[in-house]
């Protein structure tokens, strides 16, 4: 007796050319409704799912498969004489391969389809039947890919087919399964982290290496199509790897936490508005550099090439070989700029016609186009053996409390809130020194305070800025000790924001009473490790 074949794809790419395969190699077909037309236009004799379960698919095709006549033909263990005995009593037979692809949810839900016009892209019957033939792999062969069907009929022209083939067929089903289950999950659910997390991704690209040449990495994408990963475009320049794939998102993080300029976001929130009992202002021209994945430069400007100069100038050492954001249009004044210094990559909003012309002189230089501003809710650390899940923050101040005698000069306050900003994309401990809208100093990632606190004023009287004119400190959490104070009083800090919550808050505020500095709690500490 023939094998049989069930073949129920959406998909209808390589089925004919599948499906002649087998019919050449002596196998029967099955098929539900639009499969079965479809071979049959091609002139494919073809038996329906319904004349083998004696019932007629309903429910505008809810139900088709969902029978004992499919299901035991799948599962039936050949080499356990009990199954075969059942199969013979019922009148049943077995199906030895299933060819089945489910309904494109993950496209619909990236297309915004309506909810009503989604929920009937839940692949129910197609599921079932893959995981019920990858569970009986030993006996049957399963697809779920169309990519597959040229092995498969390599391997039965040999007379294969083997174990291996099959039990690496099966493991693509459930890997395929819980993803499309999980993105529905997520669809239905939310983003927010449940007894499982389970997000749904697809592998978009084998990378060269990963931090180090000796280490494998890849890249993999929502299913949804939703994240700022998901919407950029490379222009020009190589290849990314895994450190410009990092870089690159922490750098479009940062620059659009000051709002897209060309899409009218505020740099403000609604919440930071309402505490400081100002309005919120329309997005400025921002540029961010990023090096090791922590910024080295930031700056507000009239225009791309303004920010740009004044990021530049906070570390031009460091910007070597970094990663440069814009949150607008870059155009050409900005791109000579650009090309000027060694970079790795670029990302923007857009870029006019000379401006990509003048980036694209250099081959190496990595220019993407970023369409989407960043969405998740969650973001995740590996651990051995689970992830640590947390919301992304999303807060800078609780409070706006001044806490010294020395007021706070209302000129000073949008360079804190700038500060503050950079600050919380700064690796902890995180120090930030700004004058006229540009990070001047930047400390980071080191184990104390101080340190931090002295590496950002060192590297603002490094660059010739003067520190005379850089008024304002931030930090990204508490002083545990009046250290930091002491050193800013030397440098001519006239302004301090931290986030309090010390012991020894006081020891700190009447640092800054003996040296006349101003100084904010904000109640919100911003660690970024």
């Amino acid at each position: 007796m023939n094998k049989r074949a069930l073949l129920s794809v959406y998909d209808k790419t390589g089925i004919t050319e599948f499906a002649a395969a087998l019919v050449a190699a002596g196998w029967e077909l099955v098929s539900t409704g639009g499969t079965a037309e479809y071979l049959r236009r091609a002139g494919f004799e073809v038996s329906d799912v319904a004349g083998l379960t004696g019932f007629p698919e309903c429910l505008d095709g809810r139900v088709k498969t969902l029978h004992p006549a499919v299901h035991a033909g799948i599962l039936a263990r050949r080499d356990e004489k009990t199954h075969r005995d059942t199969l013979e009593k019922l009148g049943l037979r077995t199906i030895d391969l299933v060819a089945v692809n489910l309904y494109p949810f993950f496209q619909k839900i990236a297309d915004r389809t309506p909810p009503d016009e989604l929920i009937e892209f839940i692949d129910i019957g197609g599921p079932a039947m893959l995981r019920s033939a990858a569970k009986n792999f030993k006996d049957v062969i399963v697809l779920c890919d169309p990519d597959d069907y040229g092995v498969v009929i390599e391997s039965l022209s040999s007379g294969g087919g083997g174990l291996e083939l099959r039990k690496w067929l099966a493991g693509k089903v459930f890997n395929l399964t819980s993803a499309y289950d999980a993105a529905v999950a997520r669809y239905l659910s939310g983003e927010d982290a449940a007894a499982y997390y389970a997000p749904s991704l697809r592998k978009a690209a084998t990378l060269r290496y990963g931090e180090n040449p000796q280490q494998e990495a890849a890249l993999y994408l929502r299913t949804d199509g939703r994240g700022a990963m998901c919407g950029m475009k490379r222009l020009g320049g190589k290849d990314l790897g895994y450190n410009n794939y990092r870089d690159a998102d922490l750098a479009w993080k940062a620059v659009t936490s000051f709002g897209l300029a060309y899409g009218g976001l505020a740099p403000l929130g609604e919440e930071e508005a309402r505490l400081l009992g100002v309005e919120s202002p329309p997005a400025p021209a921002a540029c961010v550099a990023v090096k090791h994945n922590t910024p080295c430069g930031a700056a507000l400007g009239e225009d791309a090439a303004e920010a740009f100069n004044k990021a530049y100038a906070c570390d031009p050492v460091s910007i070597f070989g970094g990663i440069v954001a814009f949150n607008l249009p870059v155009d050409a004044a900005a791109a000579r700029n650009l090309r000027s210094v060694f970079l790795e990559l670029v990302i923007a909003p857009a870029y006019d016609g000379e401006a990509l012309e003048i980036l694209r002189e250099k081959p190496n230089l990595r220019v993407l186009l970023a369409t989407s501003p960043p969405c998740e809710s969650l973001e995740c650390a590996g651990v051995d053996g689970g992830l640590l899940v947390q919301g992304v923050n999303r807060r800078l101040l609780e409070k706006w409390e001044p806490v010294t005698k020395t007021p706070v000069d209302g000129g000073d306050i949008p360079d804190m809130l700038f500060g503050l900003r950079v600050a919380s994309w700064v690796k902890s401990n995180a120090i930030v020194v700004v004058k006229a809208l540009s990070a001047v100093g930047i400390g980071g990632g080191q184990t104390n305070r101080i340190w931090a606190a002295e590496h950002a004023l060192r590297q603002a009287r490094r660059k010739g800025a003067g520190l005379e004119g850089a008024r304002v400190l931030v930090s990204d959490a508490f002083f545990p000790f009046p250290d930091v104070v002491e050193a800013a009083a030397k440098a001519g800090i006239k302004a301090i924001v931290q986030s309090g919550g010390s012991n020894n808050d006081g020891l700190s505020i009447e640092a800054c009473d003996r040296h006349g500095i101003a100084m904010v709690f904000t109640g919100i500490r911003c660690f970024k490790h």
